[in-house]
Formats: C-alpha cells, sequence, structure tokens
C-alpha cells in the first residue's frame, strides 16, 4: 500500500477512507509508527504549513484533524503494542474566565499531529489545574490560551503558581492567543509565544529536540 494515500486523503479531510486504508495498512502488516509518519502526521504537517501560508483557514484544518484522529483511533491500540513514545506530553488548556476554545483546540490537533501526547484540559482552567496536570503527567510542556484582553492577564498564574512550587525550571511555558504577543509573553516570564497553531507545533518539536 501507499502510505502517500493516507497523507492525501487525511488533507482532504476523508475521515472514513482514511479510517478504512489505516486498517488495510495494519493488516497488510505494515508497521504503525510508518503509517503514524508517513501517513497521518505527514498530511497533517502538510495542512499545518499550508495553514501557515494562508492557503488553507481553520475549517479545513479542523476536518483534516478529524480524519487525523479517526486515523489515530485505529493505530493507537497497535502502537502501543510496539512500545511507539509520543516524542513528548504537552498540557494544553484556556486561562480562567475564558471560555473560547477554537485556538486551542487547533493548536492541540497541530501537536498532536507533531508527535506529542496532548492532553486538553478543557477552558475556564485555573492556573493551579494547569501545574497539577503538568505534575500528574510528567509533562514536558504547559501550553496557555486566551482569546480575551480581559483574560490573558490571567496566564501570569500559570508562571506564578510555577515559581509558588519551584517548579519554574521544569516546564515549557507556551502561551498564545489572539490578543497575546510576544512581548506580552516575555512581560509575564512565558518562554514561548507563536502567532499561529502551525508555528506552535514546530516550537514545540524544537523544545524536545
Amino acid at each position: 500500500m501507499d502510505l502517500k494515500q493516507i497523507s492525501e486523503l487525511l488533507q482532504k479531510g476523508n475521515a472514513k477512507k482514511v479510517k478504512a486504508l489505516v486498517e488495510d495498512a495494519l493488516s497488510e502488516g505494515i508497521d504503525p509508527k510508518e503509517i503514524l509518519q508517513e501517513g497521518l502526521l505527514d498530511g497533517m504537517s502538510i495542512i499545518g504549513e499550508k495553514f501557515k501560508k494562508n492557503e488553507v483557514f481553520v475549517p479545513e484544518v479542523l476536518i483534516a484533524a478529524r480524519a487525523m484522529n479517526a486515523g489515530i483511533s485505529v493505530l493507537e491500540p497497535a502502537l502501543a503494542k510496539t512500545g511507539n513514545k509520543p516524542i513528548g506530553t504537552v498540557v494544553i488548556g484556556t486561562i480562567n474566565g475564558d471560555l473560547h476554545d477554537i485556538g486551542k483546540n487547533l493548536v492541540s490537533m497541530m501537536i498532536k499531529g507533531a508527535g506529542f501526547k496532548v492532553v486538553d484540559i478543557g477552558v475556564d482552567v485555573h492556573p493551579q489545574k494547569f501545574v497539577d496536570k503538568a505534575e500528574e503527567l510528567n509533562a514536558d510542556i504547559i501550553c496557555v490560551s486566551a482569546l480575551l484582553t480581559t483574560t490573558m492577564g490571567n496566564m501570569k498564574g500559570v508562571i506564578d503558581e510555577l515559581n509558588k512550587r519551584e517548579l519554574r525550571d521544569k516546564y515549557v511555558v507556551m502561551v498564545g492567543g489572539a490578543p497575546v504577543t510576544d512581548s506580552f509573553a516575555k512581560q509575564i516570564g512565558a518562554d514561548i509565544y507563536t502567532p499561529d497553531a502551525a508555528t506552535a507545533a514546530d516550537a514545540a518539536k524544537n523544545v524536545v529536540a
């Protein structure tokens, strides 16, 4: 089987066919890691690049991500058996007071598409919960999203909480969202700011590398 087919169908957002082809590839005895890398992750990274260049937009990314998740649902048990480890663990959520989730979901999908284990803790999340979850999972990166100028100040709470527990050096803190800027990220002491979801995935990969 040509795994490029999986990549191409994923880019078109054809979840049903992606799922069927992943099942076929597994039954042909193709290594699950290969299916993941050359089929699913390849397709998602092409979508990520196109998204960066404004060649595709949010709806296309969401549809592609849905197709990726359909493929991953079939692949996960096989990957677990081969002992395939994610390249890192990310805890992601929208800060307390803020109920927006599209940006967070996009980043979550892009980072998952880069090969990370992503644990999404939802919206309106208090700083303590970000840190509790990161500790529980022994995560590498904490991603904090805000889409309102009135809530972005709450992001500093995550940094403060890490400092309070003397854990600041243990985690990389990434922030993003419409009103967030690089200078704001520096001001609150975050490690990384990225302007969009695809760049966030690249930045996360660079951190663990």
